[in-house]
C-alpha cells in the first residue's frame, strides 16, 4: 500500500515537473494535426514542414502528432487562410497575395525592389509583421511569416527589358501587388496558383511569369519559357497559420510547445533552406542551352523603379482605409530589413 502511494506521489511530481518545464505530458489529449500546403511533395517546403512537426512531436512527448497534406489535397491554394479559420486544416501555408486587398499591411513586403534576399528576409518580415498579424489575420492563430527568394521575369515569347515591354502581355502575377503593377503597365493578369503556371504558359494563356529561380525548374517552367531577366523584382509574403479552435483545445503545456515553434528563429530555420534552393536555380537555368539569362542596364533599372512608385502610394492609401499608419508601418519595415541585411 505504501509502495503504491509512493508511486502515485512520484507520478504526480513528474507531471508537475513536466508542466513547470512547459513540456506536454502523457496525461494530455493526443492531437494528430492536419498540415496543409499546396505545392508538390518534392518542394523544399515539404521537408521544412516535416522537420518542424517532428520537433513538435518530440517536444510534446508524442502528444502532438501530424499528417502532411501537400498539393492542394485539402483545398485550393487560394482557400488556405479560410481553411485555418474554419478548422478544415490545423496548420496552413498561406500566400496573402492570392487575395489582393484582404491583408493590406503585409502587402508592403510585396512591393518591388524592397526585399533583396530571403536569407535575412525571413527574420525581418516575421519580426516586423508579428504585432500586426494579431489584428490583420485575427481569424487564425499566427505562427510565423517567411518570404520567397525574389522573383524575376521569365517569358516565353520575348525578352522583357523595360517596363513598356509589359504592355499587351498576359502575365501570371506572383502576388497582388505585382498584379497591380502589370495592370499599371498595360498588361493583362492571368490568375493561377503556382502548380498551374506551367500549363497556362504552355497553352498560351499566359506569356510570362515572375517566379524564383529554383521553383522555375521544380515546376517545369523552364520547359515553357526562354528568356530570364536576372534582376530581383520583389518577394512574396507567406504565413504558417494555425486553426484557433485547435490551439484553444490544447493543454497549457501543449500550447507552450506550439508557441516555442512559432517564433522568428523558427521562421528562419523553417524557410532559409528553401531560400538556398531557390538561389541555386539560377546556375541551373544558365546551363540550359535554350535559355537566355540577361541583365539590364542601370538606366533601365531606374525606369523599372520609377514605374513601381504608384504602388507604394496605393499601399499607403489601403492601409489608411484599414485604420493603420502607413508611415509608421513603413519605417518599421525598413528598419527590420536593415537590421537583418535583407533589403534590395
Amino acid at each position: 500500500m505504501q509502495g503504491k502511494r509512493l508511486a502515485k506521489l512520484c507520478s504526480l511530481a513528474a507531471l508537475g515537473l513536466a508542466f513547470s518545464l512547459g513540456t506536454a505530458s502523457a496525461e494530455d489529449k493526443t492531437f494528430e494535426l492536419k498540415l496543409s500546403h499546396w505545392v508538390p511533395p518534392s518542394h523544399p517546403l515539404q521537408k521544412a514542414i516535416q522537420e518542424w512537426a517532428d520537433d513538435i512531436e518530440k517536444a510534446s512527448n508524442g502528444t502532438i502528432k501530424y499528417k502532411i497534406y501537400p498539393a492542394q489535397q485539402l483545398g485550393k491554394a487560394f482557400d488556405h487562410y479560410d481553411m485555418a479559420k474554419d478548422g478544415i486544416a490545423d496548420f496552413v501555408y498561406v500566400n496573402p497575395g492570392y487575395q489582393p486587398g484582404r491583408f493590406p499591411i503585409i502587402s508592403a513586403g510585396e512591393l518591388p525592389f524592397l526585399v533583396g534576399r530571403a536569407q535575412g528576409g525571413n527574420r525581418a518580415i516575421d519580426a516586423w509583421y508579428r504585432k500586426y498579424a494579431a489584428t490583420e489575420m485575427k481569424d487564425t492563430h499566427y505562427c510565423f511569416s517567411f518570404v520567397l527568394d525574389p522573383v524575376v521575369w521569365h517569358s516565353s515569347k520575348k525578352k522583357i527589358v523595360v517596363p513598356e515591354d509589359i504592355k499587351g502581355m498576359k502575365i501570371r502575377p506572383a502576388q497582388g501587388t505585382i498584379g497591380a503593377w502589370v495592370t499599371l503597365l498595360g498588361g493583362t493578369n492571368v490568375q493561377a496558383s503556382a502548380p498551374e503556371v506551367r500549363d497556362i504558359i504552355a497553352k498560351g494563356v499566359a506569356d510570362a511569369v515572375p517566379f524564383p529561380w529554383g521553383s522555375t525548374v521544380l515546376f517545369g517552367l523552364d520547359k515553357v519559357t526562354k528568356y530570364d531577366m536576372d534582376v530581383p523584382l520583389g518577394s512574396v509574403m507567406f504565413q504558417w497559420l494555425m486553426s484557433p479552435a485547435t490551439y484553444a483545445a490544447m493543454s497549457d503545456s501543449q500550447k507552450k510547445v506550439i508557441d516555442e515553434h512559432c517564433t522568428t528563429d523558427w521562421a528562419a530555420r523553417f524557410a532559409d533552406p528553401w531560400a538556398d534552393f531557390e538561389h541555386a536555380g539560377l546556375e541551373k537555368i544558365k546551363a540550359e542551352p535554350d535559355h537566355e539569362v540577361y541583365k539590364i542596364s542601370d538606366e533601365q533599372l531606374v525606369e523599372w523603379k520609377k514605374s513601381a512608385e504608384p504602388l507604394k502610394a496605393k499601399w499607403a492609401e489601403d492601409v489608411k482605409k484599414a485604420g493603420g499608419d502607413p508611415d509608421k508601418i513603413w519605417n518599421e519595415l525598413q528598419a527590420s530589413l536593415k537590421q537583418y541585411n535583407a533589403g534590395f
